[in-house]
Parts: structure tokens; C-alpha cells; sequence
């Protein structure tokens, strides 16, 4: 690679990205630098706005710019459901399907002892706090279905459940369009066990 520590800077911090090694990190690099510098401006000054004003949302802690989110702001949500899910990016999910209209609480990560992970670091406090409102009834654990995810809701559960409300996880089985030779053998399990 070319001798100059800006670039080497970059790449160091594109590589920072999920799914970005070092080849993909430099091919980034060296487009934005040799072919797009408008491109490399105006990424450059999207991502300062973005960290000097994005913050979290005081109700449900997603990202926003205003002390409340759009979300939470709109008085037509069902204000008695409450989705809780691991990043902005599981409630951009959701709300794409156009099905849900409840609310959100985003942990903003999930359990995972073994990188130090606890309860205190992904806001279990404020969410036992966001549910004593009076107002929800159900919360609905949509974190993912991985050994963190599922340890998440574990603990979730029991503290919802101590406080006497609802608390259900989103179902999962085969994917809709699958053929069961093809799928693994945990979801054709959980399938099963999961029927209706």
C-alpha cells in the first residue's frame, strides 16, 4: 500500500466495519481517493452530522435527533404493546413488514458474559422502568434467535414476568418458500416443538 499515514488511517477505519477486511477496507480507499473525492466529501461530512447530532431516544433509545423518535412520537401506536429488540436495525426490520404498531425498547446489544456483557450494560434497568408505565400490557421479546439472543430473553422474561404482564418471543420455524431437506435441523425443531 501506497506510504502515507491518512490513508492507512482510512483503511484502519473503514476496516472498523462490520463484514470490511482489509482488501475491502483498501478497494473502498483507493475509489474514494483516486475516483470519487466529492463522494469521500460528502461521506466525510454525513458521518461528522451524524455523530455530532444522532443520539437515543428517551423513551425506547433507538437513534434519533430529537429527544423523542418519530415512533414514539406517533400517537396512533399501540402504546400497550412493547417490542423489545437489539439494535435500530431488528426495528427497521419490523417496521418494513408494515404489521407491527405497537412500540419499541432497543437494548442496544444483547448478554454475552464471555466479552463482559451483563444486564447493566444493555439497559435492563431502564426497560424494567419503561414497563411499570401502567400503560403496557405486553411485551413482546423479539431479540434474535442466537445463544446470546436467547439467553437475553431468557432474563428479560423473568424480570417482565415478576411484574405481572405479558410476555411472549416472535415465533420462528421453517422459512416460508424452504424445502425441509434443506433447512437445519434446530429450526425443524423448534418447528415442531413450536406447531399450532
Amino acid at each position: 500500500m501506497a506510504d502515507t499515514h491518512a490513508l492507512a488511517t482510512l483503511v484502519q477505519a473503514l476496516k472498523g466495519l462490520p463484514g470490511v477486511g482489509i482488501k475491502s477496507a483498501q478497494r473502498m480507499a483507493f475509489q474514494l481517493l483516486q475516483n470519487d473525492r466529492a463522494t469521500a466529501r460528502q461521506l466525510a461530512a454525513a458521518l461528522q452530522n451524524a455523530a455530532d447530532n444522532v443520539r437515543h431516544c428517551e423513551c425506547c433509545h433507538t437513534f434519533t435527533e430529537a429527544p423523542l423518535c418519530d415512533t414514539c412520537q406517533d400517537a396512533a401506536r399501540d402504546r400497550s404493546q412493547l417490542c423489545v429488540i437489539e439494535t435500530p436495525a431488528d426495528q427497521s426490520a419490523i417496521e418494513r413488514t408494515g404489521t407491527y404498531r405497537g412500540l419499541y425498547f432497543v437494548l442496544m446489544g444483547k448478554l454475552s458474559p464471555l466479552d463482559g456483557i451483563g444486564p447493566h450494560d444493555i439497559g435492563l434497568a431502564k426497560l424494567k422502568q419503561r414497563v411499570s408505565d401502567g400503560v403496557v400490557s405486553e411485551v413482546i421479546l423479539a431479540t434474535n434467535f442466537t445463544a446470546e439472543g436467547e439467553a437475553t430473553a431468557h432474563v428479560i422474561s423473568e424480570m417482565i414476568r415478576q411484574q405481572g404482564l405479558r410476555v411472549t418471543r416472535l415465533a420462528r420455524g421453517v422459512p416460508a418458500g424452504s424445502e425441509l431437506e434443506y433447512v437445519d435441523l434446530g429450526t425443524i425443531a423448534h418447528a415442531l416443538v413450536d406447531r399450532r
